[in-house]
């Protein structure tokens, strides 16, 4: 039986997913700005512990149209994770990546495949940052992409994690080239996951 409940996690557990979030999010920036090949600064990411219902409301609402890549995550923890974009910052991205105008309503196939490469990217770094602090093996799987509606997007990790409790770890990271894009960050490990991810890191449960 899990001794973990999200809904009851202390200040400490909360700190030290706080840091791998920060260090997560510092090795995307990085990762970010050398795949574009220009300067990409970094807010300070906001880590957040919300209802499930509260994760749609801060990307705009249900209704925003947003890019989600998910990918799920296998070795010695299991679960998933899902990068969430603004569907014009995921444009932006994806025409500065191609060298291409941001014209035009839908992304092309090309457009697609360099979107799931911009998220593959972005969340390899948060993964390897993870497997680096906890001496973990990590291995994410290909990853899935989606254009629709965030309460769409987010009801696929909603139906995994209802079995965690009601509340998410969401980190919220906002990049800054020529302009802000507010990625989110959503990781899902399984209570055993979580377990041995905080254990690995030297905290008691």
């Amino acid at each position: 039986m899990s001794k973990l409940n999200l809904n009851e996690m202390s200040q400490t557990y909360y700190d030290v997913l706080k840091e791998i979030g920060n260090i997560g999010a510092g090795n995307a920036t990085t990762a970010l700005a050398q795949m574009l090949q220009c300067k990409v600064d970094m807010k300070v990411p906001q880590v957040k512990l919300l209802d499930f219902k509260e994760v749609g409301e801060l990307m705009g609402g249900e209704e925003q149209i947003m890019a989600g890549i998910y990918l799920v995550v296998e070795g010695d923890i299991n679960g998933s994770i899902m990068f969430l974009l603004e569907y014009q910052s995921a444009r932006h991205l994806v025409s500065k990546l191609m060298g291409t105008s941001c014209e035009g309503e839908d992304f092309s196939e090309m457009g697609m495949s360099a979107l799931k490469e911009i998220g593959n990217i972005i969340t390899g770094a948060y993964l390897n940052s993870l497997s680096t602090l906890t001496n973990l093996k990590i291995y994410p799987s290909v990853p899935d992409l989606s254009i629709d509606m965030a309460g769409a997007i987010l009801s696929v990790p909603a139906i995994e994690f209802g079995a965690l409790g009601d509340k998410i770890l969401l980190i919220q990271t906002q990049f800054t080239d020529e302009m802000d894009l507010d990625g989110y960050f959503i990781m899902i490990p399984d209570m055993e996951s979580y377990e041995l991810i905080l254990t690995s890191l030297g905290i008691t449960l």
